[in-house]
């Protein structure tokens, strides 16, 4: 085993050979140190106080599924076929420079964004690991810790399936998104066990949704979209333990607390809405800069479909758990997000739905 420290995460593109078969040896691990003054807790009553997060921790249980047989890897996408219809999502100033590409570049176009887009999904996922794996320690109930562990466990799972479909089907990783990775260092090294909650139940998980969904609406690969269903029913339920769970939390703090938790909350929302754009695939192919890339993806379709997607989730479960404030609401209000604040919380979950057997391949739902 070798295991390389360095400061950072790496920036450059990690290509991947189809016939890679690296023994143990042969690994590299590339890692970055993060500090955290994390303050853990015993809980020595076991009393089972809470019957609708035990009833989410039980349906976890049930619902488990593995990675390695469930999905169908031996499905691979057509090499001369798109993993997404770009075309009808791109604005129409931007067309011409697209449609100047040859067919072959329109399909490595495909891959390199939907690449980009992916690792993101997989540098979020080993976040949202981190961040669980951190609440199993530090959250005080007996419940919350059950269920910090089995959704710790449910984070592990995803990271292995979004790898692997980066590495074998697609054959890249992107470096992760800078603002991606403030987002995470800013929720894995504070102290307050209660704000990672927020970050990663509210924030993390609404925009882990909102991303999923959204590439499982638009993507044409019947894997891809087997492999987005099955961890969007993984997700819907953890947003759903951290509503119920933080509501009544939250009506236990401070006002002067309150602000704090709801300032951090806007801050998060700042950067989902603002700086989690990916531009690097656009650069490469469409001859754009930084900026230009950022505000070409701003005015996609798909852009408004993941806007929609993330804030009509968040805003309510800020609002159903009290930290959309009389003091914070201007500051979301500039933002345009207020709109969002009356759309359905994630407090009630359909259980029959999530009761449901997962669908195997090739019978994925279209509708969203």
């Amino acid at each position: 085993m070798k295991i390389r420290k360095q400061e950072g995460p790496p920036e450059d593109l990690l290509y991947f050979d189809e016939d890679l078969d690296l023994s143990q040896s042969q690994v590299e691990d590339v890692v970055e140190i993060f500090n955290t003054p994390l303050t853990g807790s015993y809980n020595w009553d076991y009393t089972v106080s809470d019957n609708r997060i035990k009833k989410l921790y039980e349906l976890g249980k049930e619902l488990n599924w593995n990675g390695s047989i469930d999905l169908n890897w031996d499905y691979t996408h057509p090499a001369n076929e798109k993993l997404v219809e770009t075309d009808e999502q791109l604005p129409h100033e931007t067309l011409e420079a697209y449609e100047n590409l040859s067919e072959e570049e329109k399909i490595l176009f495909d891959r390199h964004s939907t690449a980009e887009l992916m690792s993101q999904f997989l540098h979020g996922e080993q976040g949202a690991l981190l961040v669980a794996s951190q609440l199993a320690s530090c959250a005080p109930t007996y419940n919350a810790k059950l269920y910090a562990a089995s959704q710790t466990f449910d984070e592990a799972r995803h990271v292995e399936v979004f790898n692997r479909y980066l590495q074998e089907k697609i054959g890249i990783h992107y470096p992760v998104n800078p603002s991606l990775k403030l987002l995470l260092d800013k929720i894995l090294t504070d102290e307050r066990w209660d704000l990672k909650f927020i970050g990663m139940q509210i924030i993390i998980e609404g925009l882990a949704l909102a991303a999923f969904q959204m590439l499982k609406a638009i993507t044409k690969d019947p894997l891809l979209k087997q492999l987005l269903h099955y961890v969007v029913r993984d997700e819907a339920r953890h947003v759903t333990f951290g509503i119920n769970y933080l509501e009544e939390y939250i009506k236990t703090l401070s006002p002067e607390e309150i602000e704090e938790r709801a300032q951090f909350a806007y801050e998060a929302c700042v950067i989902s809405r603002e700086r989690l754009i990916n531009t690097k695939a656009e650069q490469r192919f469409l001859n754009m800069t930084a900026e230009e890339a950022r505000e070409f993806q701003m005015n996609t379709k798909t852009f408004d479909m993941f806007r929609n997607f993330l804030f009509s989730r968040v805003i309510p479960n800020l609002k159903r758990i009290g930290l959309l404030t009389d003091k914070i609401r201007p500051k979301f209000e500039t933002l345009g997000l207020l709109e969002y604040e009356h759309a359905p919380d994630d407090f009630e979950c359909d259980w029959a739905e999530m009761n449901k057997p997962l669908e195997k391949f090739g019978q994925i739902p279209t509708s969203l």
